[in-house]
């Protein structure tokens, strides 16, 4: 299909028809740096997907796994980063913040469990802190991820697979007053490979009105979700190749947790030849107990480690946005402003000692009230007909407010940070288009930590930096030179002022030394024919400390090459299917590099048949090649029964799931 596309977008400049090719929206002219792009629900719809959060991997370049159940937050890689939960990598749904800030578990935790796949229109990602509409938790990048307001038609689908894998899907869109109405149910059930049966139980809702089109229109959209779960968390090396557990094994049976997210939202947006205003605002009401033992015995040698991070969360947040088109000089020119505000109310964030989920002591519980705004404002100019900037300055303002039982840790902390934003695009030439970019961006750190001097255990704490700037760089080429090819390349580089590294006695991160990461990225997506569509991503990065130690300056956990390919067939006659292929390598797992783990290599494979034009069969085999990888790796001191008192140094890991079977039947109506 064609498609127009303008430089400052709207009826100001146009550019010569491109062509959108296939199931991304990514061609020369539509975007303001190499590494930024839009994936399509129709390739969402055509790939398997072993969890709800693995659809972030379709972001080029990144990596999502699990190291406990399916009811958390997954672990994502991107850029040489081990991203943890979301720390650096901002993920929105209809522009409400997925990323939870002074989390119980996290910092940036980003639980996408409560999506819908099915309901996914399109995810928008950007890379690198080159954005003024972009702030806390976007320095790796960010992606926003849109819910559909009308379905072509209804869905109803069943799945069963493996390990007791259940899963059913309704959903249908309607005329409905002056609009439309979209509702989707999800039960899922699942106990996994483990030997200790995951258990989950999962319901998701979504219900959404709207009217309008891309040019003048709004939604109302309630969400709500609850999961409870059974969690089989990393094991250590030792015990598996002693005997003494097997790869699906759990040192602690009664780790586990329950979720649950409930949301409204409202959203518009007016666009005429003059500009566009949009404006949307959110309430969120969100839960968790988590239950987790990463040491075992290592500090309580009779009862063991186990812990309970426990949250009870109110955010509410509203973004508002102006945009003028207009000639000034001679030159087309776009201008923007904007003003994002949240505000997350704890009442409380807490931390237990537990045995088998069953509270025996208080280590800490903190009320925290955490507000920020954020003011941006943009100007995208078109110098020449082949050279336009865009420029943008961004300004933060937090403010932390924390009630601890900790005597010495209750405090009030205010905090700013200005982002200064800067793109360069030339072209096209040949089709082929050149981007420069440079930005400064941020993350905020845990609300606790800014006002903390005393720790739980009676020592000496110093608060730690409420703002931690980060500043990058882009140098980076998009071409279709070649029919039915878009190719992008980027060299990047980031410099953090603070790393977050994780902590395996407390199951947490900490604040560490400054770094850098630099890399290249090369991604492919090409249309070999109508009904075959090839993808290839390839990434190669270096993460290293910039403050010596005599520890080391490696960063563990951080990963150095990731390369993915993918073949989906869309419609071979009644057939159609894919298969996908994603590695990441070896990784440092402590500064001096004396300990890495393995590199992992999986594939995932889907056949389809079209019963008829409403029904449709499909088997999704997951882990094709039963690979006996990790999802995940670390590396600290742990303790099983009868080892020493302080602890084993040891490689703990949680191992990919085995191969996987799943038949789903799926109805249109």
């Amino acid at each position: 299909m064609l498609a127009t596309h303008t430089v400052l977008a709207a009826d100001s400049l146009q550019l010569e028809p491109i062509e959108v090719i296939g199931h991304y929206d990514n061609a020369v002219g539509t975007s303001d740096a190499a590494s930024q792009g839009t994936v399509t629900s129709s390739l969402i719809e055509n790939r398997p997907t072993l969890r709800t959060g693995e659809l972030l991997e379709f972001v080029p370049g990144m990596i999502v796994s699990q190291h406990s159940g399916d009811g958390k937050a997954n672990q994502y890689y991107l850029r040489g980063f081990n991203l943890d939960h979301g720390t650096d990598f901002a993920t929105y749904v209809d522009d409400v913040p997925v990323n939870m800030r002074t989390h119980a578990h996290g910092q940036g935790y980003t639980d996408l469990n409560f999506l819908i796949p099915e309901l996914v229109s399109r995810i928008d990602y950007k890379k690198g802190p080159y954005f003024a509409d972009e702030g806390d938790f976007s320095s790796a990048g960010a992606a926003h991820i849109g819910i559909a307001n009308k379905l072509p038609q209804g869905i109803a689908s069943l799945s069963i697979g493996d390990n007791g894998y259940q899963r059913a899907v309704l959903a249908k869109s309607f005329d409905a007053a002056n609009g439309i109405l979209l509702y989707g149910l999800e039960i899922n059930r699942n106990n996994g490979p483990w030997e200790t049966p995951e258990d989950v139980k999962k319901y998701s809702g979504v219900l959404r009105y709207s009217e309008g089109d891309a040019s003048n229109g709004f939604n109302f959209t309630a969400m709500a979700y609850h999961n409870k779960w059974n969690s089989t968390d990393q094991i250590p090396l030792r015990a598996v190749d002693s005997g003494q557990l097997g790869r699906f094994g759990a040192i602690d049976p009664t780790d586990g947790g329950e979720s649950s997210r409930y949301s409204l939202a409202y959203s518009m947006h007016q666009k005429d030849k003059d500009g566009a205003f949009a404006f949307n605002a959110y309430a969120v009401q969100s839960s968790l107990d988590l239950y987790s033992d990463f040491t075992y015995f290592l500090n309580n040698p009779v009862d063991g480690d186990q812990f309970n991070q426990s949250e009870r969360r109110k955010m509410v947040g509203f973004n508002v946005s102006k945009t003028w088109y207009h000639t000034l000089g001679g030159f087309d020119m776009q201008n923007k402003i904007g003003l994002q505000t949240r505000y997350d109310d704890l009442s409380p964030v807490s931390l237990y000692n537990t045995v088998a989920q069953q509270r025996t002591s208080l280590i800490r519980t903190d009320n925290v009230k955490e507000a920020s705004a954020g003011l941006y404002a943009e100007n995208s100019t078109q110098w020449l007909e082949k050279f336009r900037t865009v420029t943008g300055l961004r300004f933060d303002a937090y403010n932390f407010d924390v009630q601890s039982s900790i005597q010495g840790d209750s405090g009030n902390v205010n905090a700013t940070t200005t982002s200064p934003k800067l793109s360069l695009i030339f072209g096209p030439w040949a089709k082929t288009e050149y981007f420069i970019n440079y930005g400064r961006g941020f993350h905020s750190n845990d609300a606790r930590g800014t006002t903390e001097t005393q720790l739980p255990s009676g020592g000496t704490a110093t608060p730690v930096t409420p703002l931690v700037a980060t500043h990058g760089s882009e140098i980076g080429i998009r071409t279709e030179l070649i029919s039915g090819l878009q190719s992008s390349l980027a060299l990047w580089r980031l410099d953090i002022a603070s790393e977050l590294v994780f902590v395996g006695d407390a199951g947490e991160t900490e604040p560490s030394r400054a770094s850098r990461r630099q890399g290249i990225e090369w991604s492919n997506h090409y249309i070999a024919n109508d009904w075959l569509l090839l993808d290839m991503d390839l990434a190669a990065s270096h993460a290293r400390y910039t403050e010596n130690d005599p520890a080391g300056n490696y960063i563990p956990g951080s990963v150095d090459k990731v390369a993915s390919f993918g073949a989906t067939v869309t419609s071979l006659g009644n057939w159609y299917g894919g298969f996908q292929f994603r590695y990441f390598g070896p990784r440092p797992l402590i500064e001096d590099n004396s300990v890495r783990s393995e590199s992992t290599a999986i594939a995932y494979a889907r056949i389809g048949y079209k019963i008829n034009p409403k029904a449709k069969l499909t088997l999704d085999v997951f882990n094709l090649f039963d690979s006996k990888a990790s999802d995940i790796d670390y590396y600290y001191t742990s303790r099983l029964n009868g080892e020493s008192a302080a602890g084993v140094d040891d490689i703990h890991f949680h191992p990919v799931e085995p191969r996987t079977l799943r038949l789903t039947l799926v109805y249109d109506f």
